[in-house]
């Protein structure tokens, strides 16, 4: 309980500060408060993953802290909006994307999920993202547009390729979590509040995904081929909701990445747009198979496996909830259009 607070705590204060040193000790006190939840199960993966975990944001806010100081140096003005000069802007650039996970910067995020429980993994993929994205949002008239294109179609790309041959559903949910941030860099230049509500449907979808293989207790592939006997409504409302991550039309997952497109046309990036568009469909083919594995009956193959007990446990109100929301709202597009 004590960490869980920390970590609320320390997106609050980043969240809500105007000053450097303020939002560096919010980061600070996040990474100190996840780091007993990823290390909790004493495995040695699991302490490892904690130390690298605590290796790179070190790191990442080392650099925070010195691309501010850099600024103020320069300018006088400690203010997280005036960032406004240009080496300080490169810097803080890497060191958020140090933070976030983003290519290529991204190698230690899917050591560090496959090493931590899913409950956790949930809370790195998508809170400890929370502060580090707000930040960008607020220096993020200062910052490279150039750098930010190369830094996302990079992450698309190598979010889709490395999650190709992947078994580990932890590592799958990591490779896809580093294409999503991509799409949300892309556009950050152009139209900030898109990264936002991007973050915040792929937060919605993601948390689906991580409560239902939570309560499934699935960690990989060949475990959840078998999972649909034990929770045929589940691996059905599963499968929705990977292809709504994979960002198929009907879907919510659609309605971020058809903004995002269509904003970047008419910042005359069409060439952008469609390279990432096309670098997507990496992501769509493990979704797939994700989802081939959770709904499709036993894989054609000769081992046999232990069917499992059919359980008559309701599906919790959050997972239903969070996956309604995640299959149904792109009716609300003609909205966030206006």
């Amino acid at each position: 309980l004590i960490f869980i607070i920390s970590l609320f705590l320390g997106t609050t204060i980043t969240i809500s500060s105007n000053h450097w040193v303020m939002a560096w000790t919010g980061l600070e006190i996040n990474t100190l408060a996840i780091l007993p939840l990823i290390s909790k199960s004493h495995h040695p993966r699991a302490v490892e993953a904690a130390t690298k975990y605590f290796l790179v944001q070190a790191t990442a806010s080392t650099l925070v802290l010195f691309s501010s100081m850099t600024n103020a140096w320069y300018t006088g003005q400690w203010d997280i909006t005036q960032l406004t000069h240009s080496t300080s802007s490169l810097i803080l650039t890497a060191a958020i994307s140090m933070k976030l996970g983003l290519a290529p910067f991204h190698f230690w995020f899917p050591e560090v999920l496959q090493g931590s429980p899913l409950t956790t993994g949930l809370l790195l993929s998508t809170v400890m993202k929370f502060p580090p994205i707000t930040l960008l949002f607020m220096t993020s008239q200062s910052l490279n547009p150039s750098l930010l294109t190369v830094l996302a179609i990079l992450s698309v790309a190598m979010g889709g390729w490395m999650g190709l041959n992947q078994t580990q559903t932890r590592k799958i949910m990591a490779f896809s979590s580093i294409a999503h941030l991509g799409w949300m860099t892309i556009i950050l230049v152009y139209y900030p509040k898109l990264t936002l509500l991007n973050f915040y449907l792929y937060a919605m979808m993601t948390a689906a995904v991580f409560l239902t293989l939570n309560s499934m207790k699935v960690l990989k592939l060949s475990t959840l081929m078998t999972a649909w006997a034990k929770a045929p409504s589940l691996s059905t409302i599963l499968l929705l909701t990977l292809l709504s991550l994979a960002g198929l039309p009907p879907l919510t997952g659609f309605l971020p990445k058809w903004l995002i497109i269509q904003e970047l046309t008419k910042q005359d990036m069409a060439p952008a747009a469609m390279i990432i568009s096309l670098l997507s469909l990496l992501g769509l083919f493990f979704y797939l198979r994700l989802a081939y594995c959770a709904t499709i009956t036993l894989p054609p193959h000769t081992t046999n496996h232990m069917k499992q007990w059919h359980i008559n446990k309701p599906i919790s109100p959050s997972i239903a909830v969070l996956t309604t929301l995640s299959i149904m709202l792109l009716p609300i597009s003609p909205m966030l259009a206006t």
